[in-house]
């Protein structure tokens, strides 16, 4: 059991839920991304489920119960297809029975893991305030429960997590963050190119205040509009640790290292945030500690000789 549970925690898990089509033309496309989800999952060593089958929302909370909730190594749920908003509750469109954005919190309640939930449907909104919560990058294709026209957003994500295109800061792995960047950039190409309205402006949460930032906010991959809350950290910051496909450099860390390595990265990014209220010894008092540790995960020292 603890070698089982050893190596779960040095590999990732996607689950990819593919929505009620409606027309066969969605069907097609929703087997395509769920393909290309796959692809990349099978690309960077990552388990893969497909959820789709009749009765989905019973499969995919049945299969979430299985998850351990408690391991170093992300899980990744991504949902393809059509939702719904009345006003007060926000719907995945299932076959058999609709899923709720508050059913899905409580089914992933007890989760400590890091946890990627992306919802690519229309009216996608409220389940990122439903979901959001420290150690989540949570992302829907809309702004709001009212963008209710189909999201494109599904496929260009799809396209991309699983390649470098979108390796804007070329360290040899496309993150979250810029996959979903490339993303939204390219969905709003192409609205631009068919002289549409926008209908779908996409949002992603990971500092865990559960509003969202928009992908026009940032400039490369910074973000441009600070958080009103000044002690939180803008959003993108965790989504840019996360990466489904990882480099070379990347796999050579243990799931205890990346965990410790991403940890002291927020930390860094929290100290700078308060530099101009620190004493400056302070400051580089504790911003030597956290270089220092940094460091010491990349190079560590090595034995002393018998």
């Amino acid at each position: 059991m603890v070698a089982a549970q050893l190596i779960a925690a040095d590999i990732p898990t996607v689950i990819v839920v593919s929505g009620a089509p409606g027309k066969a033309e969605f069907d097609l496309q929703f087997k395509k991304w769920a393909a290309q989800w796959k692809q990349a999952a099978d690309k960077g060593g990552a388990t893969f489920h497909h959820v789709k089958q009749s009765g989905a929302k019973a499969a995919l909370q049945k299969l979430i119960a299985t998850q351990p909730p408690k391991i170093k190594s992300p899980l990744w749920l991504v949902l393809n297809g059509h939702g719904t908003f009345d006003g007060k509750k926000a719907k995945f469109n299932l076959p058999g029975p609709d899923l709720e954005a508050g059913e899905l919190a409580g089914w992933l309640k007890g989760f400590e893991r890091p946890l990627v939930v992306i919802n690519c449907s229309s009216s996608s909104a409220p389940f990122l305030a439903a979901l959001s919560g420290e150690g989540r990058v949570v992302m829907a294709a809309t702004r709001s429960g009212f963008e209710q026209n189909f999201s494109r957003l599904g496929g260009q994500l799809a396209a991309v997590i699983g390649s470098t295109e979108a390796d804007f800061d070329k360290d040899g792995q496309t993150s979250l963050l810029e996959a979903w960047l490339a993303a939204a950039r390219q969905t709003a190409a192409f609205y631009k190119m068919e002289n549409r309205l926008v209908t779908e402006h996409s949002i992603l949460d990971d500092n865990g205040d559960g509003k969202g930032t928009p992908a026009e906010f940032y400039r490369g991959l910074q973000v441009t509009k600070k958080s009103e809350d000044a002690s939180l950290l803008p959003d993108g910051l965790r989504a840019h640790q996360l990466h489904l496909i990882p480099s070379a450099e990347e796999k050579k860390l243990t799931p205890a290292q990346r965990a410790e390595r991403d940890r002291l990265e927020l930390e860094f990014a929290k100290l700078r945030a308060r530099k101009e209220k620190m004493e400056s010894d302070a400051y580089f008092e504790r911003l030597e500690k956290i270089l220092r540790d940094l460091g010491a995960i990349y190079f560590p020292a090595k034995s002393p000789r018998k």
